[in-house]
């Protein structure tokens, strides 16, 4: 018999690591192509991990609540596919069953690839298809990448020593050392320690946010009086620390505009039943906030961008979140891509679709990653206003208000007049290392001049 490593599957172009929540197979039991072994979590997304092949589980290499990096070998399963495969002493190369996501490799029974400790850091396990190119890093690897400056495309170039062409420690410090002496600067090779230092200095960083996240006030004196004490589920613990995570990496800056929507209003109520009737579709004004968005994004496109380093990495893909309530109370933000490139019939589709899908805990991992600028509607719970928090590595984001009727003055051609109109508060948190204060506000009223100028007249 064979055996089947299952591998924790690429999830997403910035997840690299993922939770066990819950195991559905043991060792001994049957499994079936296409049945759910595991449940996982992220940053983004519950998922669920299905088996490729059929068999019996051999051995589970990971419990409940443990955080496994992508790539990393979680569990084994026999099989009597792929006896024929070839001998130990020739690696055989991953084998893709389903494309480049397919979460596993196949090997004889004998596990030879064993994860290298550094410093307490255990490097996952990781295999290059032999199909597309793509290669797992281990922590500690890209840590030090990171530090260096080290891009992702010259990362992929470097030779790997390990097993199967993996990138090694020693690997990617020779790298380094050897682009140092090619610019001509002085020889300084990043030693062991110096690389197990970036790891710590991490690793003190997270911790240093994990504490602002978990710590209670020193002020409260601890608990006193009658208090009921509530443990935050995983998803919360989460959402609070890249709240944190974000204030720590980006100067936010707020700026408020109000917009007269009463076209836009007018408009909706007119045409939603037709809308539903010949769509079979409910619109709501999210796809026409967003619609508004994407038009000011083509006229500024640095709120359309991320940071790398002293890099700014303006996106030619339009990609909005909508951040979203689930039933929990949570927040999650599903994507909608190339947003440019749809209607306003394909964007209320997609607004429908992601918004019942989280409703319903059915997001992918997809869905959550690759937002390029985000929508929040702090209105839809009664809020005039708010001051949301950057969705990293983004470097804007909208918040609309409640669309509330007020007594304004307006210009006509009779002269000024007061007149009860729809109005809404529209507020920018934007990232002030990139965005200065003329082009946020700039931005900002751009959109509120776009909804106030919308065509009431305009057919579905």
């Amino acid at each position: 018999m064979a055996v089947v490593d299952l591998v924790m599957p690429k999830l997403g172009e910035s997840i690299m690591e993922a939770t066990i929540l819950k195991w559905h197979k043991n060792p001994g039991d049957a499994v079936r192509m296409d049945e759910t072994v595991l449940e996982i979590a992220t940053d983004k997304v519950d998922s669920e991990v299905p088996s490729t092949v059929e068999g019996i589980m051999q051995e589970l290499l990971y419990q409940v609540n443990d955080v496994v990096p992508i790539g990393t070998v979680i569990a084994k399963i026999k099989t009597s596919v792929g006896e024929n495969m070839e001998s130990e002493s020739a690696p055989s190369p991953a084998t893709q069953i389903g494309g480049q996501n397919a979460p596993y490799k196949m090997h004889e029974s004998r596990y030879g690839n064993q994860p290298e400790s550094n410093g307490g850091l255990v490097a996952s396990s990781s295999y290059k298809p032999t199909t597309n190119g793509n290669r797992f890093y281990s922590p500690l690897v890209l840590n030090i990448a990171a530090s260096e400056g080290v891009k992702m495309q010259e990362l992929e170039g470097i030779p790997g020593s390990g097993n199967e062409g993996r990138v090694t420690k020693k690997d990617i410090l020779q790298y380094v050392s050897d682009r140092r002496m090619a610019k001509g600067g002085q020889h300084e090779s990043l030693t062991e320690k110096s690389a197990v230092n970036i790891v710590n200095n991490k690793g003190q960083e997270q911790q240093e946010i994990q504490r602002q996240v978990t710590t209670p006030n020193s002020a409260m004196g601890g608990y006193t009086g009658n208090v009921e004490i509530i443990e935050m589920d995983r998803m919360r613990k989460l959402i609070a620390r890249h709240m944190v995570e974000s204030k720590h990496t980006s100067p936010h800056v707020t700026s408020f505009s109000e917009s007269d929507v009463t076209n836009m209003v007018l408009w909706r109520e007119r045409v939603k039943k037709e809308f539903e009737k010949r769509e079979n579709e409910k619109i709501t004004f999210t796809p026409l906030f967003i619609e508004a968005i994407i038009k000011c994004i083509k006229k500024y496109p640095w709120l359309n961008s991320s940071l790398d380093g002293d890099k700014l990495i303006v996106k030619k893909d339009i990609n909005i979140g909508m951040a979203t309530a689930l039933p929990s109370g949570n927040l999650i933000v599903p994507v909608i891509k190339n947003a440019d490139q749809l209607n306003l019939v394909g964007l209320t589709r997609h607004v429908n679709n992601l918004a019942q899908a989280a409703r319903n805990n059915k997001l992918k991992p997809d869905d959550t990653s690759g937002g390029t600028f985000t929508l929040t509607n702090v209105g839809s719970f009664g809020s005039i206003m708010g001051t949301p928090i950057i969705n990293q590595p983004q470097v804007a984001i909208l918040a609309v208000g409640a669309i509330k009727k007020r007594p304004v003055v307006i210009e006509t051609q009779q002269g000024d007049s007061i007149a009860i109109r729809h109005m809404m508060y529209l507020s920018l948190s934007y990232d002030h290392r990139i965005i200065d204060g003329a082009l946020g506000a700039t931005f900002l009223n751009a959109v509120a001049k776009e909804l106030e100028n919308f065509d009431g007249t305009r057919e579905i």
